[in-house]
């Protein structure tokens, strides 16, 4: 088979980031190593940056870094650290071609009241708008980050607000897109939620203590116990005087992303009331019912493949079988690399389990495809490997369409399904079928779902509007090669 360009990066989803924060009211409790280990618990949203500040005495004290957790929180790094009451963390990955060092987060701003820390998941469409409008007003900015102009808003509207409550409020009206933050004042741990709910935000408690979390596997990963998830729209702040809501009075029709149960949430977590290891094996079989195909094994893709895989195997009965072994140290594959060296360490990534497939009609499950090379790469190794056929099932619709509200997808025109019918796109991949799961099975997976659901990527179809300019900073990435 004629060997394909291959860019993993470019060929896989990739959330924004992952947020935290915990007010502590329990002396015996570490909070710098409540931190770090919750941080572990959400590192598949983000590795490219990493950071916590740490609020003691009212005072605000950072470490963060470009980098994974375990190369940035090195105990020389944490040891610095007080073991104060707040904690703000976040872990992230940015779509950019460059990183952009002074957007690693949390921001620490420093204002006529006071000061705070932020941590945001998500995308502002209107920040274009925005940033340029406190632009012509004199503002200074450092990074190009979305939770640097909320800080700003948060700041202005403080002016004319008796509270940081109501100036966050305020500011919520001014806002557009996806959001799903952690900010600390001198005294206060506050978690907000987009009026839509595009990101999964929630709340824990550890003894006493009170800890905030994009998802709830990282809540349960420190021997917390989830309490709920934070609604679209509400504001949650913890204090010395307990625990208290709020609620925006902009009002609009929630739409969590649907993908957060496909591939971009830890198969532990549980968001808006659906167990996203349940909603990936009813994927499976939904996908079974709607695609059957006769063969000897299923296998998944590893990870978020396999769980679909087991739900594919017991709705048609075919063995499932573990067909790869994925090497989790291999780091993703840099785009300036020649296209030998970047299948080379493809393989190194995921390697076929011969004896398992040799003579067999396989059956291999993976959560998307985007340019199609990852999926012609793996039916490629799986016919090397001696499989008989190869049949390919995504446990998703096809991609189509960009997503604006936080995901890493590219324009519409990039999706390899834009290009060819799925027909087409079988004889490209080299595979013995395709076929994808519906819209609206992926729907039937998140059934029970407190909120409405988001298929914009499938569909088209956003229920928020999209971004009406597209911001440009011809200064950011010169600054950033200096």
């Amino acid at each position: 088979m004629k060997s394909v360009e291959i860019d993993y990066k470019l060929d896989k989803i990739h959330e924004e980031c992952g947020v935290f924060g915990f007010y502590k009211n329990d002396d015996d409790l570490d909070i710098v190593s409540i931190t770090h280990d919750a941080l572990y618990g959400l590192q598949h949203r983000g590795q490219e940056s990493v950071g916590m500040t740490i609020i003691d005495n009212q005072q605000a004290y950072t470490c963060k870094d470009l980098g994974i957790i375990s190369t940035v929180f090195n105990h020389k790094n944490l040891s610095k650290l007080p073991n104060g009451v707040i904690s703000v963390g976040h872990v992230r990955y940015t779509s950019s071609d460059y990183l952009d060092r002074a957007a690693t987060q949390p921001l620490v701003m420093r204002y006529i009241e006071g000061s705070m820390a932020l941590a945001n998941n998500g995308s502002i469409t209107n920040f274009p708008e925005i940033r340029n409008r406190l632009e012509q007003g004199g503002s200074i900015f450092q990074s190009n980050s979305h939770a640097e102009i909320i800080g700003f808003l948060i700041a202005t509207n403080m002016i004319n607000s008796d509270t940081i409550e109501d100036a966050i409020l305020s500011t919520m009206n001014d806002l557009k897109g996806a959001y799903s933050m952690v900010i600390s004042s001198p005294s206060k741990l506050i978690g907000l939620r987009d009026p839509h709910g595009f990101k999964p935000l929630c709340i824990g408690k550890l003894k006493n203590s009170y800890m905030i979390s994009s998802e709830s596997c990282a809540i349960e990963s420190i021997g917390g116990t989830f309490i709920r998830d934070i609604e679209p729209g509400e504001m949650v702040v913890i204090d010395s005087d307990g625990f208290h809501s709020y609620h925006s009075k902009v009002k609009k029709k929630t739409s969590l992303c649907l993908f957060e149960y496909v591939y971009l949430a830890r198969p532990d977590s549980v968001i808006d009331g659906v167990d996203v290891n349940v909603a990936r094996k009813k994927a499976g079989e939904i996908l079974y019912r709607e695609n059957p195909v006769r063969a000897d094994i299923v296998c998944g893709v590893p990870d978020s493949g396999l769980t679909a895989a087991q739900g594919y195997s017991a709705a048609s009965g075919i063995e499932y079988a573990t067909a790869f072994i994925k090497n989790k140290y291999i780091g993703r594959t840099p785009a300036a690399l020649g296209n030998d060296k970047k299948e080379r360490l493809l393989n190194m990534r995921l390697n076929v389990l011969k004896n398992v497939v040799d003579g067999k009609r396989v059956v291999i499950i993976d959560d998307s495809i985007v340019r199609g090379n990852t999926s012609a790469h793996i039916v490629k190794i799986l016919r090397q490997a001696g499989a008989k056929e190869v049949h390919m099932r995504i446990s998703s619709p096809e991609f189509k369409h960009a997503c604006y509200f936080g995901v890493d997808l590219p324009e519409g025109d990039d999706f390899i399904c834009n290009q060819y019918s799925v027909k087409e796109l079988n004889k490209k991949i080299g595979a013995d079928s395709l076929a994808f799961l519906s819209v609206e099975g992926l729907h039937q997976i998140a059934e029970g779902c407190k909120i409405g659901l988001c298929d914009g990527c499938f569909t088209g179809d956003y229920h928020a509007d999209k971004p009406k300019m597209k911001f440009e900073d011809k200064f950011s990435k010169k600054i950033n090669e200096l």
